[in-house]
């Protein structure tokens, strides 16, 4: 498929924290592809193609790891596309720059075909769709027969999707979308998530049947720089 070339966006704003974009030689960006390594080498018998993004609770830095995997994933010359499946408190527009009037739900209702939504960025194969419009119902629109038929279809169309999902402990969402991909990867904030919700948090992903792949720990100081480090499922 060949997708409608779009006006190309800004993602070299620092204000987006595309920093694996903006920076790609920054300690930081090399956090996230350490991130990219271990998920490529996390599965032995099976390549995972479909992974969600999520965290227990908002302000966990989910969307930032989200955005900055997607870049990096990218950037091996990778198809890839990032959905805002946040279908209650949207944000990837906003990192990108981008309006929201078509996106992810439209698609999802048969409003709009994948391939007419799907937005370019400046990053060279790093593709984005929005959320679209929020919709009354996030929950059944993702458990619903055509969310099935998405992942199918932007499974053929593309070598990697990173969903950008809600927080497992805000709203049901994640855990429907958990059963649905074929991966998970779980966001903590160093010093502000709280052990409790994190192990509520896994349990749900654990009760979904989720592959749980890692850890990102966000927020570490280390020697006055900010890192983002990954630590594999136990």
């Amino acid at each position: 498929m060949v997708f409608k070339r779009k006006k190309k966006f800004n993602t070299t704003d620092p204000s987006r924290k595309l920093i694996a974009n903006l920076d790609p030689k920054s300690p930081i960006s090399e956090q996230y592809r350490t991130i990219r390594t271990n998920v490529q080498y996390s599965s032995i018998d099976k390549e995972l193609k479909t992974l969600m993004v999520t965290s227990s609770g908002p302000a966990e830095g989910k969307s930032t790891t989200a955005a900055n995997l997607a870049v990096v994933f990218a950037q091996l010359g990778k198809k890839v596309l990032l959905v805002d499946a946040d279908l209650r408190k949207p944000t990837v527009h906003r990192s990108f720059g981008v309006n929201n009037l078509f996106g992810f739900t439209t698609v999802l209702t048969k409003q709009a075909t994948l391939a007419s939504t799907v937005l370019d960025t400046e990053e060279k194969d790093l593709y984005i769709l929005t959320s679209g419009p929020i919709p009354p119902n996030p929950a059944e629109l993702l458990s619903s027969k055509s969310m099935e038929q998405f992942i199918e279809e932007a499974k053929e169309q593309f070598d990697y999707v990173l969903f950008d999902t809600p927080p497992l402990l805000a709203v049901a969402d994640p855990q429907i979308l958990a059963n649905k991909v074929d991966a998970s990867i779980f966001v903590v904030y160093s010093g502000r998530t709280e052990i409790d919700q994190a192990k509520k948090a896994k349990e749900l992903l654990q009760n979904a049947q989720s592959k749980l792949v890692g850890v990102v720990l966000n927020h570490k100081e280390l020697k006055n720089n900010e890192y983002y480090y990954y630590y594999g499922a136990k």
